[in-house]
Formats: C-alpha cells, structure tokens, sequence
C-alpha cells in the first residue's frame, strides 16, 4: 500500500507539467483533490481492515488459549474455562459486548498459538506467552501490556536429592517445545557447565504426565504453571520447586501486528483492569463511579469525555468490563492469590504504589 507522501508527490509530478502549459492553478487543484481521495481510500481501506471491525460484526470474541493451566486458563468437565487469561478475555468482551460470555475459547499448545493468530482462527492470545523481541518483530505479533510477571523454575521430586540446577548433572528434563522454556534451559546448563537430557513434548498436559509417570525427573516451565501443574499431579506434596530463577517471564495477551486499532482495544482494556485497582473502582462499585466528583474516574468510565468514542468502542467500555470481571487485584485474588487453592502473594504483580510493577498510563 503506497503511503500518503508518495501518492501526493506522484500526482503533484503530473500536476507540474500540465501547469507549465498554462492550466496552472485548476492543474494544481485537480491534483490536490485527486491527493484527498487518494488518502481517504487509504484511511478507509485501514480502518475497514482491522480486526475490531471483523469482531464487533462477528458479535462474539475468539480467544485462544491454553486450557489446562489451572488459576491461569483450565476448561473443567462441564466445559466451564476460568482462570487469569480467561478473565482477559472476558474483560475485552464485556468492553465489546457488555458481555463477558460472548466469546468462543479455541485451545492452543505452544507450537500453534502464532500460527492461529496469524492466520485468523483467533482474534488474540490470551496464553501465558512471553513478550520477546524476536516475537514482537519478527514473528509479527504485537504484545500488550504485561499481565503477570513470572520466571522460569525447575520442578523435581522431593526425595531426589536435588537442590540446586548443578545437582541435575545427566538428569533428564521434561520440557514444552516451541518456548521460550526451552531455550532458557539450554542456556542456563550450558552457562553452567551441566548436561542433561531433554525429553520434549508439543503438548504441555502429555510433559507433565510424562514427568508423574517418572520418564524424567525434573520439569521445567514458568513458577506459576509449575505450582498450579503441581496440584494436578498424583501426589502434588511430593514434589518441590528449586530455589531458581532462570530467567524473566512477561506474560500477556497477543495480537497480530500492523492492525493498531484492535491492538489498542486490547491494550486499553488490559491497561484498564489495572488503572481500576489503583482508582479503588471494583465490579461492586463501578456503576456508581457515573457520579465521581473525580475527572480522572467520569472519563474512565466514560460519564465524560469520548475515551471510549474515539478508539470506536463504548464509551463506557471500561464500565462494562470492570462491572461484568472486576479490577486486576479481584482477578489475581480469585484466580491466584489469596481467595484460590494457589494463594500466592501479588509479590512484582502489585500495583506500582505498592511496590509491585503494575502501572497503566493515564486515561485522558
């Protein structure tokens, strides 16, 4: 697709030498005119491209996910997901829809999650994929903002003697191919001057029964897979985790690059479950948030302003998604932290008043 300086300089160079031959000003114009409707096809081809406008239309959000992450994104026997990146996806289709429901989940192991997005079967990737630079250049995906910051353990048996990763020495490690995990740990035991066994798995779920059966005695994954992995094992207490950290995990919600309006209807809700922590606004008191004596809260919630308008979503897209899923602190809690089996602390995913890295920028 040309850009706008090109196509207006092309035309201005037919122009030119037709005003040398006398019709200089009605040359110039017809150029100028030519130049508008050139750009507005452009603009219109832009915005009619993007993948808002193909899911507004559809009525319902594709979502993918992984599946079988307990607190993070698990389908129980009745179908029913929940779980932190299950809870993303509602909050962006209750932004859409008013709807937290309107969304049909589609399950992803690590080796199909980008092929999907960009292919379309999904709209975006809710599933604890890590932000890389190779991934938001050249593999083409945009990330937005960061939903749970996490690090790579090692998981082993209790009673293996193993304590730290030099204690692995010739040990056979399970691990999900196509990830950043598995690149991590050949770094690490390189670095260190270990060998081991990989024994790789496309398939997270077939990993850990491998690693249960006892076809390799350690496994490898982000901390918070790891302790929710656990639970699911035949004798979750018999396994621990290393006192490790092999690397940085920022994990987030996906889109496909080059479409910036559906990238910034992502971002801004995924911004906006954060920025209702810090107001105090919850699912319980949203709605009365319309009578806020606060400028910052009647434009977040879109009583002011056209926030909402100008991105070509609701303005009170954030209302609907805070009052359908709740804040990022009601998400975490019930999901991960104190109200779930996990109760882990919010420790990096506090807010950034509390220490933690949670920040969004401002809404105005």
């Amino acid at each position: 697709m040309a850009k706008r300086g090109s196509s207006l300089a092309a035309l201005l160079a037919v122009a030119l030498p037709l005003a040398a031959c006398g019709g200089a000003q009605d040359a110039v114009d017809t150029a100028t005119d030519a130049a508008g409707d050139a750009v507005d096809t452009v603009s219109s081809a832009v915005s009619g491209g993007s993948r808002l406008e193909t899911v507004l239309s559809r009525g319902t959000l594709n979502c993918g996910v992984d599946g079988g992450i307990p607190g993070f994104s698990f389908v129980d026997e009745s179908g029913t997901y929940s779980g932190l990146d299950v809870d993303v996806c509602k909050a962006v289709a209750a932004a859409l829809f008013d709807d937290p429901e309107a969304i049909e989940y589609r399950r992803l192991d690590s080796t199909e999650r980008f092929e999907a997005l960009k292919g379309g079967e999904v709209d975006m990737l809710s599933r604890n994929t890590t932000w890389t630079i190779s991934r938001d250049t050249s593999v083409g995906m945009e990330f937005a903002p960061t939903t749970f910051f996490d690090g790579q353990g090692m998981l082993v048996r209790a009673d293996s003697g193993v304590e730290t990763l030099e204690d692995m020495e010739g040990l056979s490690i399970c691990v999900e191919t196509g990830t950043t995990t598995e690149l991590n740990l050949t770094d690490q035991f390189r670095q260190r001057g270990v060998s081991f066994e990989p024994v790789v798995f496309q398939d997270a779920d077939a990993g850990y029964a491998a690693y249960d059966e006892g076809r390799c005695e350690g496994f490898t994954s982000d901390k918070s897979q790891l302790i929710a992995r656990r639970s699911t094992l035949s004798e979750p207490d018999a396994h621990v985790l290393l006192d490790v950290t092999m690397s940085k995990e920022p994990l987030g919600p996906v889109t496909i690059n080059n479409d910036s309006a559906w990238f910034d209807t992502v971002k801004w809700v995924t911004y906006g479950l954060i920025q209702a922590e810090e107001f105090g606004l919850t699912s319980e008191n949203i709605e009365e948030a319309v009578n806020s004596e606060d400028p910052n809260i009647l434009r977040f919630v879109g009583a002011e302003g056209t926030l909402g308008d100008d991105m070509g979503l609701p303005n009170d897209f954030m209302l609907r998604a805070i009052k359908h899923v709740g804040n990022y602190g009601e998400i975490f809690e019930r999901n991960l932290g104190k109200e779930s089996q996990f109760e882990l602390d919010r420790g990096q995913n506090a807010l950034w008043t509390d220490g933690g890295l949670m920040y969004a920028p401002p809404f105005r």
